[in-house]
């Protein structure tokens, strides 16, 4: 056996199933690093969602559509980058993917910081900002097959629950701030920025863009003092047999329903509620705009919820298997998502209360299911495959604000919840086959 040596960049001789080949603070180090970082790409990736819905309060004239196709950008962009980042971990190495990731983030910050400043900036160019946004979301692929590597398969569901949970508070944190920051001048440059809302009131939406963009900066720097290397390495014909694997197949869709749809309706959420009860519903029309709900005041709500369980149902997960908590979430989201679907043809803006209420729960439980696929995927996969399934899972599932922002365009909200609905009963049926019911062909 190889004794373990971290004195260098890389790690020799580390094996996680080892105590004597292994070190938990490193592994731990390496975790709480890579994770703030992961934080603040996600909220890079929200950042569309954030600003979209303020735009035409302060001079750019977007239509409906263009606004769900502005939103859902994001998400082919993070699923396409996924893509690229689910091969990079035993190619690049943590220490290089992590620094050099979190320096891209600062690219789309400071081009959304200046684009929403000039009402003159054309449609095209929000469409590419949004599509550079998504590497935010994109290395999320590569962190956490590489966090993989530093813990062992009893830890997984804890580790990896923590980080894609802590990271993906991003997307709520931003969603929260934004109206907060958008109210007052930052850091003494809100003279670059003199925009005003429908009501008259100064308003900076460039605020949220730049506010991270120091500390993806300093992260990068610690990242590339601070992190080491595990010797994995995997060409990519080794890295692309996960194919081959049945498993790989039913867990895309499962985290397609788990992921997809928290990530998805956290990226539509706001637009929703202003086209079906707010300011561009029919309602605008009788009601006078304090009556309404705004957006933006309550779509940090669903991710923060669905964030805080993934984190914090790791143990349990490691406690009692993953399966069963997937099988549990599936359920749930899809009773939920039916519950919400009967309020989107309100007859009073005070259906709004049940639909948000209704949506809420429904986050709750995707928080259940994402943490218990990725407590699966390890304990069911080879050490080998199971980071490269991590991975492509991810990616797949990053298409879900996609999806959901081009069905929306294309068709009524109610339509797009049922069809939710079926989708989210078969993928449930498919989790409780292979995975969580008595003497099934996968438990994990």
């Amino acid at each position: 056996m190889t004794a373990l040596n971290t004195r260098g960049r890389v790690l020799e001789g580390w094996n996680p199933e080892n105590e004597e080949t292994w070190d938990s603070r490193i592994a731990w180090g390496t975790l709480w690093i890579s994770t703030t970082i992961l934080f603040i790409g996600f909220a890079t990736w929200y950042l569309v969602s954030a600003i979209a819905p303020m735009l035409n309060q302060i001079g750019f004239d977007l239509s409906t559509s263009q606004l769900y196709w502005l939103t859902s950008i994001p998400g082919l962009a993070c699923g396409i980058f996924r893509l690229i980042f689910m091969f990079l971990p035993p190619i690049l190495g943590t220490r290089k993917l992590v620094s050099l990731s979190s320096l891209l983030f600062v690219i789309p910050m400071l081009g959304w910081f200046f684009a929403v400043q000039d009402t003159s900036t054309p449609y095209w160019w929000f469409l590419v900002l949004a599509f550079i946004s998504g590497i935010g979301g994109g290395v999320f692929s590569g962190f956490m097959p590489s966090t993989g590597y530093f813990f062992p398969k009893r830890m997984a569901g804890t580790a990896l629950g923590l980080q894609a949970g802590l990271g993906n508070f991003g997307m709520s944190f931003i969603q929260l701030v934004a109206p907060w920051l958008m109210g007052f001048t930052l850091l003494g440059i809100g003279f670059l920025a003199p925009q005003r809302a429908a009501d008259g009131e100064s308003i900076f939406v460039h605020n949220p863009a730049i506010v991270l963009a120091p500390w993806a900066v300093i992260m990068a720097v610690i990242a590339w003092i601070y992190l080491k290397d595990v010797p994995v390495k995997a060409n990519f014909r080794q890295q692309i047999d996960i194919f081959g694997n049945v498993n790989t197949w039913v867990l895309t869709v499962v985290y397609l329903m788990t992921f997809g749809a928290f990530s998805g309706f956290a990226a539509q959420l706001a637009l929703i509620i202003n086209n079906v009860f707010g300011l561009s519903s029919p309602f605008a029309e009788t009601y006078s705009i304090e009556d309404l709900p705004r957006g933006a005041a309550y779509a940090f709500l669903g991710p923060m919820i669905g964030a805080a369980v993934r984190a914090m149902w790791g143990p349990l997960c490691d406690r009692f298997g993953g399966a069963i908590w997937t099988f549990i979430g599936g359920v749930g989201m899809t009773i939920f998502t039916a519950v919400a679907a009967l309020f989107l043809n309100p007859e009073s803006p005070d259906e709004f209360w049940w639909f948000l209420g209704s949506m809420l729960v429904m986050f709750f439980f995707t928080g259940l299911g994402n943490a218990g696929t990725f407590k699966q995927m390890p304990m069911i996969l080879p050490k080998r495959q199971s980071g490269g399934v991590i991975g492509w899972t991810g990616a797949i599932a990053a298409f879900g604000p996609f999806i959901a922002g081009i069905l929306l365009s294309l068709m009524a909200p109610t339509i797009f919840f049922w069809g939710c609905v079926v989708f989210f009963a078969f993928a449930t049926t498919l989790t409780w086959i292979f995975y969580a019911r008595p003497g099934a062909p996968y438990p994990g």
